[in-house]
């Protein structure tokens, strides 16, 4: 078990692409009972490559806990570039985007999506170190999986969103986090 309560392997996450990441944050809040919201303006998302083409993607997460379920809230700061995020927007509109599967071993991960015919639509390495990638399983499922390579530094971020809701006593709803 991770130090966030889901197993290793399990789906960790649920994300919803949003345009306007403040107003989401107001409106999910209520209503999952989660926070505090933790947010990050700019995601230092480095190596990124959508279909296996450089990209230059721009977005701002919040993140928030409800039990050991995270939940993620994505806003593409720029449009006009093609993205995971802008393909499914223009197929089905706002909402529900993926879930994230938290991976101890990345690279068989990868593959065991490949061999069952899924691409994969998004790569990229977070400011942590750790890598992350968008299979792409929407024939399949209502959604992409994305696979976070868990290391000691993504778990311990993880573990400390979750635990800051546990507590969570309704104040600084909303905290920015720095590079």
């Amino acid at each position: 078990m991770l130090d966030f309560g889901q197993p290793m392997g399990g789906i960790m996450q649920i994300a919803f692409i949003v345009p306007d990441i403040n107003a989401a944050i107001a409106e999910y809040m209520p209503r999952l009972s989660c926070g505090p919201w933790f947010v990050v303006e700019h995601f230092p998302l480095y190596e990124a490559q959508y279909r296996g083409a450089p990209t230059e993607l721009d977005i701002t997460l919040a993140l928030s806990f409800s039990g050991s379920m995270c939940f993620e809230l994505i806003q593409q700061n720029n449009w006009s570039t093609p993205s995971v995020y802008t393909e499914v927007q223009q197929k089905r509109g706002w909402g529900f985007h993926h879930f994230a599967i938290a991976s101890g071993d990345f690279d068989a991960d990868v593959e065991k999506y490949k061999a069952l015919g899924h691409d994969m639509a998004l790569y990229g390495v977070a400011g942590v170190g750790a890598r992350a990638a968008y299979m792409d399983t929407s024939d399949a499922l209502p959604g992409m999986i994305e696979l976070i390579e868990m290391t000691d530094k993504t778990e311990a971020f993880f573990a400390m969103m979750k635990s800051a809701a546990e507590d969570w006593d309704g104040s600084d709803p909303v905290r920015v986090l720095t590079g």
